[in-house]
């Protein structure tokens, strides 16, 4: 897509959307402009469909004050339409009773305390992905909740993870799903706790020094138990009515339901629900479902079908997250490897923080599965360490393993090598662990997909728990992932080089399928890193190696460690000296790595 100049975009936003207590009583405001008579019913009258009708204002809004309502009670809409009586869910409903239930007038009050938590800056966060209905289940055939990711933190903050990355929690229907079907995108998903709970994991998880970041899906609504389809009656060719395009542009892979991003009120709806998570509920980032969708009808890069409307939106986002919550952090799943996804609004970009990265999961997962050794291309290797986005190493997110790439077809990396559920092989263990240290010594944001640092098995499915017996079958993995990260972090003061920008490659042998290269942020002892990688079964002895500086190095992690797992092999290596030649002026030390490895090497 052509990069395009600063929409011109509304200033000001649609106040008292909703259900809203007042000081007398509870305001209900909606959007029906093709509504003929708009009534609000409820606990508070009884349900009676005609007693409190709301009153019509400009531009297609109804709105009235009730005196007799509540916080905690329960309300619909009553349209009168051309197409008869219908009665639908609150669009800004914060809280359901179900995606088919009713609307809840929602109390915000939540004690936040003395909350003062700051994201990491992106140099230094390592980001956990996970599902809430997944990832600590407590009791059979009901899904997890935000409680049970509450008790989980204390496993992430030993591990070294600072920000979890939540698949949606927007309502959707029924209590299993992956999230990326909102029937109603201000409710929380009642069985993950609703708001009260999600707020609740905020708070804790920035107590326990983690951030939040939060899927939010706007490529496509639904397509199922929503209440915004035909919202009051009006619709053409047979499809969604005000809230989607209603021609050519609503076909998604996912069902006709595109919202309309060139009408102004759907824009607004959008932008509205993309702040309330930052403002409301104290979420640090969003993490922007399948971008290439809101940008283009097909996600084809043919012009044709690019959707303006759609670009000038997620702009107009992701200024006002700037101005308005500075620091915070948004990130686009788009993996087309455009420059201009992460480029700043104001130079015509769409203005993300950061991009999920298709050059680094790809050609390393391959690298990493593949059966043969001779497959494996070193240059290819050596081309996604080094791939950035303007400039700026920390634009993109890499990853072995995210919801997307453990299902859909594919499996986990371990199962995928392995080739069967039982994944305690040498070859998939040291090859999975070989793509970790990988994604966590590269410049870029890592993320691990929940249930990587104990090895799951198997594809991801809504149903299927994340087993955490196999912590105890595995406590020398997570060990390994936990060392990695630390080493990331520079937690013990002689890796900082792996936070920071920059990265040399120091050799490539595609022969012996050997990669090397250099990490650093400014330089200097403690600061300058080496990671010296084998993508081969058999072990490497006394390789001469090109070092950036003179002087005696010293291994600071090797992946073939025993105390890892018993079945690697503890193989030898070794504290190196860099020395000088004369002659061409580099610095050459000697080193000896085991199979499928990972050595890091810094100065004093």
């Amino acid at each position: 897509m052509e990069i395009e100049s600063v929409a011109k975009y509304p200033k000001s936003e649609v106040a008292g959307m909703g259900a809203n207590a007042t000081e007398t009583g509870v305001s209900f405001r909606v959007w029906a402009p093709n509504a003929q008579k708009v009534f609000v019913m409820g606990d508070f009258n009884d349900w009676d469909r005609s007693t409190i009708p709301l009153l019509q204002e400009q531009n297609g809004y109804w709105s009235v004050e009730v005196p007799e309502a509540t916080a905690g009670q329960q309300y619909k809409y009553v349209l009168k339409t051309k197409a008869g009586e219908l009665i639908k869910n609150d669009p800004y409903a914060r809280e359901l009773t179900n995606s088919i239930g009713n609307s809840i007038i929602h109390n915000p009050a939540f004690d936040w305390e003395s909350e003062d938590f700051r994201i990491p800056d992106w140099n230094e966060m390592v980001i956990y992905e996970l599902h809430v209905g997944t990832f600590n289940v407590k009791e059979k055939g009901k899904p997890g909740d935000f409680y049970g990711v509450i008790e989980r933190l204390d496993y992430l903050k030993a591990l070294g993870v600072n920000a979890i990355e939540i698949m949606p929690v927007a309502e959707f229907p029924g209590g299993h799903s992956w999230g990326y079907n909102p029937a109603h995108p201000f409710a929380v998903e009642s069985e993950y706790g609703g708001p009260t709970g999600l707020k609740a994991l905020v708070k804790a998880a920035h107590a326990a020094g983690i951030a939040v970041i939060l899927d939010v899906v706007y490529n496509h609504f639904g397509p199922t138990d929503m209440d915004l389809w035909q919202f009051d009656g009006w619709q053409e060719n047979g499809m969604g009515g005000i809230y989607f395009y209603n021609d050519w542009r609503a076909k998604t892979p996912w069902g006709d339901t595109r919202p309309d991003y060139g009408r102004a009120e759907v824009r607004q709806y959008i932008r509205d629900n993309a702040l309330m998570w930052l403002e409301d509920y104290h979420i640090d980032g969003l993490r922007m479902d399948m971008v290439p969708y809101i940008r283009n009808v097909n996600a084809d890069e043919n012009p044709a079908n690019d959707l303006k409307d759609g670009y000038s939106l997620i702009q107009w986002i992701n200024s006002e997250i700037h101005n308005r919550f500075p620091g915070r952090f948004t990130v686009a799943e788009d993996l087309h490897c455009l420059d201009f996804i992460t480029a700043p609004v104001e130079h015509g970009g769409l203005g993300y923080s950061s991009q999920w990265d298709g050059g680094f999961v790809h050609p390393i997962r391959k690298a990493i599965i593949d059966m043969h050794d001779e497959g494996r291309n070193m240059n290819a290797v050596a081309a996604s360490i080094t791939h950035r986005y303007n400039n700026d190493a920390f634009q993109r997110v890499i990853y072995t393993e995210s919801h997307d790439e453990v299902s859909n077809g594919q499996a986990r990396v371990v199962q995928e090598i392995a080739g069967q559920d039982d994944v305690n092989t040498w070859y998939a263990k040291k090859r999975a662990t070989l793509g970790v240290a990988l994604m966590m010594t590269a410049p870029g944001i890592p993320m691990l997909f929940q249930g990587q640092t104990i090895l799951a098995n198997r594809w991801f499915d809504d149903q299927d728990p994340l087993d955490w017996n196999r912590f105890s079958e595995f406590k020398g993995i997570t060990k390994l992932h936990r060392d990695l990260i630390h080493l990331r972090l520079n937690k013990r003061g002689y890796t900082r080089g792996l936070s920071g920008q920059h990265v040399q490659i120091l050799n490539v042998d595609n022969d012996r399928k050997l990669i090397a290269f250099h990490r650093w942020k400014d330089g200097g002892a403690g600061d300058t890193t080496v990671v010296v990688m084998n993508f081969s079964h058999q072990a490497i002895d006394n390789y001469s190696l090109t070092f950036p500086e003179e002087g005696v190095w010293k291994i600071r992690f090797n992946s073939d460690w025993e105390g890892y797992d018993s079945d690697f092999e503890n193989y030898f290596s070794f504290d190196t000296e860099a020395l000088g030649h004369r002659e061409n002026a580099l610095f050459v030390a000697t080193v000896s790595i085991g199979p499928y490895s990972t050595i890091i090497y810094s100065k004093e």
